[in-house]
C-alpha cells in the first residue's frame, strides 16, 4: 500500500454522499444560511466605521474575482492553464468566497450547462421556481455530493479533493483573520474606530452575504430577465446590472 492509497480517506468526498433518492433540505444546511445572514444582522450591535465597510466592499469585490477568474473560468471551463501550484492557491482563494469546495462548483456548474433549464438543471427557475433556483438547491441533499465524474481532470489532483472536502477550513480561517486584523487595528490604531466583532461581522458575514446573492443572481435572475442575444435552447439572458455586480458573469446568455 503506497501513501496515497492510504491516504485516499482523507482525500475522498465520499461523507457529503447520500443513498440515492434522498431528497429534500437537510436542517444542518439551512442552519448554516440562516447563521450567515443572522450575523449580518449584529451589525447593528457592532456598528460601523469607514474602514470596515471599505473592507467589506474591497472583499466582495476581490472574492467576486475569485469567482469568476478561478471557479468559474478555471476550474469549470478550463479557459486557460496554470501551474499546479497557482492551481492550489487559485483554489483556496475560491474557497474564501464561501461558496464550497472547486471540485463541487465545477461540477455542478458543468451539469448546469449540460441540462439548462431543463429536467435535471439543478438551480432552473423555469423547473424548480425562483426561491430554489436562487438559493433553495444547496440545501438540498441530493446536491450535496461532488460529482467526480463530471471533473476527472480535477480529481486526479488529491489536494482539490482535499479542499473538496474539507471546504469549511479556509471560511473558518478567513473568518478568524477578519477579527484578527479588527482586534489589531483597535490596539494599534483606535482611532480608526474598529474592532475584531465589527471587522468580522462587515468583513465576513456582510461581505459573504452579499457575494452569495449576487453570485446565485446568475443562476436565477439572469435566466428570467435581460436580452437574449443569441438563440440558445435555455432561457439564458443578458443583464447589464447583474454583469456590473458579478464583474461580468451577467454576460449570460453570450456564455450559454
Amino acid at each position: 500500500m503506497n501513501v496515497l492509497t492510504a491516504l485516499r480517506p482523507l482525500f475522498d468526498n465520499q461523507s457529503f454522499q447520500y443513498p440515492h433518492g434522498s431528497r429534500g433540505p437537510a436542517p444542518s444546511r439551512v442552519f448554516s444560511f440562516v447563521f450567515l445572514h443572522a450575523g449580518c444582522l449584529a451589525a447593528l450591535w457592532v456598528g460601523w466605521s469607514p474602514i470596515a465597510v471599505a473592507l467589506a466592499i474591497s472583499l466582495y469585490l476581490l472574492r467576486a474575482f475569485f469567482i469568476t477568474a478561478f471557479y468559474h473560468r478555471l476550474f469549470s471551463h478550463r479557459s486557460y492553464k496554470t501551474s499546479r501550484v497557482a492551481q492550489f492557491v487559485f483554489a483556496v482563494l475560491g474557497n474564501s468566497a464561501v461558496q464550497r469546495g472547486p471540485l463541487w462548483w465545477s461540477a455542478h456548474h458543468r451539469f448546469h450547462h449540460r441540462t439548462s433549464d431543463r429536467e435535471g438543471d439543478p438551480h432552473s427557475p423555469h423547473v424548480h421556481g425562483l426561491y430554489d433556483s436562487h438559493m433553495g438547491w444547496i440545501t438540498r441533499r441530493e446536491n450535496f455530493a461532488t460529482r467526480y465524474d463530471l471533473v476527472p481532470d480535477l480529481a486526479k489532483y488529491p489536494e482539490l479533493r482535499w479542499l473538496d472536502r474539507f471546504d469549511t477550513a479556509v471560511p473558518a480561517i478567513y473568518a478568524a483573520s477578519m477579527f484578527g486584523i479588527g482586534a489589531l487595528l483597535n490596539w494599534a490604531a483606535p482611532s480608526l474606530g474598529t474592532n475584531g466583532p465589527q471587522m468580522l461581522v462587515w468583513g465576513f458575514f456582510i461581505s459573504t452575504t452579499i457575494l452569495f446573492h449576487v453570485t446565485c443572481l446568475v443562476n436565477s435572475a439572469a435566466h428570467l430577465m435581460g436580452r437574449r442575444r443569441f438563440a440558445t435552447p435555455d432561457q439564458s439572458r443578458n443583464s447589464l446590472v447583474i454583469a456590473l455586480l458579478t464583474l461580468g458573469e451577467g454576460w449570460h446568455n453570450n456564455h450559454h
